[in-house]
């Protein structure tokens, strides 16, 4: 498996929110789909549709209805969905997916100083590809999060506009994902 580095083609990453949005994000220039829907019924026919694209798509592990966000919700997601990788907050879920071959983005919130240390030396433990922090407008704690680990960081939340991308880039982020389609 390629570094998370290498597959990050489009600086921003399209995060979808609504199975309505998938067609958009496919036919966008974005080489990354953050998933953050769907259930147990249509996850696999929504991760073959991104493979088939010739994208990589991620499944946030807490969204996806009826798997469970645990060791055996992850097992089954490698096994049977076969995406790229998954993003969750859960350390233990970043673990059970490197077991299983797939990549893996913590994702932290950066609620303040504390939750920062907190969740950079937690994601340095569970060996995740990438962080992404939320909320992503932040570019000061995104440089300072740049020096903090050698973890490539991933800005998102509450990312509104191509300025707030330009300077969460410049601040060091790899990529920004949004969920506004006009950003993809």
């Amino acid at each position: 498996m390629y570094p998370i580095v290498d597959i990050v083609e489009h600086q921003t990453i399209a995060a979808v929110q609504k199975v309505e949005d998938m067609d958009r994000a496919i036919a966008s220039p974005v080489n990354v789909i953050f998933l953050l829907t769907g259930s147990i019924f249509n996850v696999k026919d929504l991760v073959d549709q991104v493979k088939a694209s010739g994208k990589h798509v991620f499944l946030h592990m807490e969204f996806i209805e009826g798997i469970a966000p645990d060791r055996s919700g992850v097992a089954y997601i490698a096994q049977n969905i076969r995406p790229t990788g998954i993003i969750s907050t859960k350390s233990n879920l970043i673990r059970g997916a490197k077991e299983n071959g797939l990549m893996a983005i913590q994702r932290i919130f950066l609620i303040d100083r504390s939750a920062v240390v907190r969740g950079i030396k937690a994601a340095e433990q569970s060996g995740p590809d990438a962080i992404e922090v939320m909320p992503g407008i932040m570019p000061r704690v995104i440089r300072e999060m740049t020096d903090m680990t050698s973890l490539p960081i991933i800005a998102g939340g509450l990312v509104g506009n191509r300025r707030e991308i330009g300077e969460a880039l410049e601040a060091g982020a790899l990529a920004v994902s949004a969920g506004t389609a006009e950003l993809w």
